[in-house]
């Protein structure tokens, strides 16, 4: 007898299942998409936090003499500043933090005094963060008008409130550590701030480094967030190293 069983074919999957099927496809792109950016964008190490030079660095450079420090000293070469933040993306946390710096710092300081009774009568300082570049140009473009807004506020400044007696050996070589009182002004917001600096004084040169961390509202800025697809911390790091030298 003729087979007269009929062939049972797939049944044509619902428009539900393929809008399903469709969603996981999108998921998975994206999911792809946010792994692909994190490790081309965000893999690179961030440059360590600053810190004095070696003293091996300064070996051959004596330290300098009581007669030899009082005066003024201004911004010499190799002298940077910047930032320094955590970022996210999507749901992923960088691997280090986002680092931008610039050379571009103007200023100094005038030390009296003699013998041990040396003391930073006076400081200033100004830092162009319209120049501040990282590792991503992408990065240095949105923070001119996100967060720093340097486009619109292209200077940082430090005015020193408060003089700085410095310790009996400043003049040894060692690593000394002050505090620096005054007024910090960072998006056109001014606020009284004492920053931990450590410095050594040697040779030609007097070398300060420093670093204060804030919440972005404190200056009036708003954590940089690019459709909440990159975010950052609520803090962000000031950092300096400052080369002095005598006017």
């Amino acid at each position: 007898m003729p087979n007269t069983r009929r062939r049972s074919f797939p049944r044509p999957r619902s428009a539900r299942a393929w809008l399903l099927s469709a969603l996981a496809g999108v998921v998975a792109v994206g999911a792809f998409g946010v792994l692909f950016i994190y490790f081309v964008l965000f893999s690179h190490s961030a440059p360590a936090p600053l810190a004095l030079t070696s003293p091996a660095a300064t070996i051959q450079s004596p330290a300098l003499t009581s007669t030899e420090i009082p005066g003024a000293w201004t911004v010499a070469s190799k002298s940077v500043a910047g930032y320094r933040v955590h970022e996210r993306l999507a749901f992923l946390s960088a691997p280090s933090d986002a680092v931008g710096r610039t050379s571009q710092i103007t200023g100094g300081a005038t030390i009296t005094g003699s013998a041990g009774a040396l003391t930073i009568s006076a400081a200033s300082f100004t830092v162009n963060v319209e120049s501040l570049t990282s590792d991503q140009s992408m990065r240095d473009s949105h923070i001119q008008t996100l967060g720093l807004e340097s486009a619109q506020f292209p200077h940082a400044t430090f005015v020193l409130s408060s003089p700085v007696t410095l310790p009996t050996n400043a003049t040894s070589g060692a690593e000394i550590s002050v505090s620096l009182r005054g007024a910090l002004t960072i998006h056109g917001v001014t606020k009284t701030v004492s920053i931990p600096v450590q410095a050594r004084l040697t040779g030609s040169q007097i070398e300060v480094v420093g670093a204060i961390t804030f919440p972005w509202g404190e200056f009036g800025m708003q954590a940089p967030n690019i459709g909440g697809f990159v975010t950052v911390d609520g803090t962000a790091t000031m950092e300096f190293d400052l080369f002095l030298k005598h006017s």
